[in-house]
This record gives C-alpha cells, structure tokens and sequence, in this order.
C-alpha cells in the first residue's frame, strides 16, 4: 500500500436495461439503442466497496469504463457515488471486443495509469454474463484474483483477507496488487445526494483512444480484430405459456379423471 492509502481501480460497464432491450439475431449483437442505459447493478457493489475501505484506509478511487461516449452518463454517476477519478476508452478499434479483447484494453489502461493496490468489479455483467472479464485481467496483470466475494475482512499493507460464495465459502488470503470480483452481498451501494450529483458535473472525464494504450498494448489485439470468439447465431427460445383444457358434458369428470392419472397426479 502506498504511503497516501490505498489506491483503488473500479472498472465499471455502462449496460442496457436488460429488461427492455431487444437483440439483433442477424448480427448477434445486443441492440443498444433499443433500451435505456444504466450502470451494470453489480459494478455498483464493487464501487460501494472502494468507497467504504477509503474512508477507512485513505487512498483514491479511479473509475475505468470501455464504451461509447454516453458511458461518460456511468462515470459521472461513479463520481457523484466517491470516486475521485474517472476514464472513458472509447474508439472505433475497441468496439465490437470479446471478454478478452476487453480485458487486454482494461488491463492496458492500468498500466498507464502507474501503480495500484486493489481493483474491484462486479461479478459479471447483466448484458454479458460472463463473469470472465475481471478475472482475465487479473491474467493478464499477472496478479491474485479472487470471485465472488462477499465479504472483505481485513486489508494490511501487503496483503487482503476475503470471503468467496462459491456455494460453499472460503476464506482466501491474497498479496496486494490484487484483482476482485465482488457479489451484490457484499453491501448496499448508497445513492449519491444533490450535492454529490452537481459537483460530479463539473468534473473532468479522461477520454483515452487505443492509440493512448499503444504502449502498453498492440492495439491489433483490442476490439474485433483482438478478439478470439465470434457469436455466430443468435436464438431466442419461446416463451411457452399455460395450456388450458375445457371438459364439457357428462363425462366431464371421467375425462378430468383420465388426464389427471395420466400426468401421473392421481393413481390409476
């Protein structure tokens, strides 16, 4: 840990309503356009967390997102919540990445910034549902990472002390720099007041190209052309609904009867 608290990076995602969004089966890709935006949910826990171990440890929080411009509507949200720092990648050439090809432009961006004790984020994404991104940059960082934590015990100079819900829980003790992905169960992000909100405002957002990480990565290897996976089919399934069946008559109930036995509901 340095000397001025623990520096902490988040990496946040700025995801469609997963309610409302529609996608696009020719392309297999989500129709952005087609719901409102909003901080991924889980991506929230892990913020809450950077902001509580810095009002007990001291540091700073610097807030990392990939998207298009209006993420910048996430980043501003994440300084209104405590961060003190806040990144949009954005370019062409990181549009359209795998988890992978992700990770790679997330973990370059880290290096540029020049030192960190923790970073933090969600256990997945609601549009993506993976769960692969944070652990790949803890690869790719050559870091420890621990999933699914939800609960943060102890935090000394060198090293962190976690629970992890596997379905079963472990306890895991991890040197520092280290990478964790964190469960809703952790805590409850807090919401940002008036105050929080209009000076978040007049915050400068950093805007970095893939040209900005070119030193710390080969940008052939961000977005489509870094990327190992390729969704070739989309496919909905159908939503099957209730089957109903009318018995008239006055063998209404022998055939009700028959039905029943052969479901398996009353015996023959």
């Amino acid at each position: 840990m340095s000397g001025k608290g623990l520096r902490i990076v988040v990496l946040i995602k700025q995801v469609p309503d997963i309610e409302k969004v529609r996608f696009d089966v020719e392309t297999g890709r989500i129709d952005r356009s087609s719901a409102p935006a909003e901080t991924n949910p889980f991506d929230l826990h892990a913020l809450e967390a950077a902001v509580q171990l810095k009002e007990k440890l001291g540091g700073s929080i610097t807030v990392i997102s990939m998207g298009p411009r209006q993420a910048e509507s996430s980043l501003r949200d994440a300084l209104a919540r405590g961060a003190d720092r806040a990144i949009l990648l954005t370019d062409k050439r990181l549009a359209g990445a795998d988890t992978i090809a992700t990770s790679r432009a997330l973990a370059a961006a880290i290096r540029k910034l020049g030192g960190f004790d923790l970073i933090l984020c969600g256990e997945k994404t609601v549009d993506g549902d993976t769960g692969q991104v944070g652990p790949e940059v803890a690869e790719v960082l050559d870091i420890p990472h621990v999933a699914y934590v939800c609960e943060i015990r102890e935090v000394t100079d060198d090293k962190i002390t976690v629970v992890s819900d596997m379905g079963d829980k472990y306890l895991y003790e991890v040197k520092l720099p280290a990478l964790l992905t964190v469960t809703r169960e952790l805590n409850t992000p807090r919401l940002p007041t008036l105050r929080d909100v209009l000076k978040a405002r007049k915050k400068q957002i950093e805007i970095w190209d893939a040209d900005a990480l070119a030193q710390y990565e080969d940008p052939d290897r961000f977005g489509i052309k870094g990327s190992k996976t390729i969704v070739m089919k989309v496919v909905i399934p159908g939503v099957e609904h209730r089957k109903g069946i009318i018995f008239r008559g006055e063998d209404a109930a022998e055939k009700l009867l028959e039905v029943l036995k052969e479901g398996g509901f009353v015996k023959p």
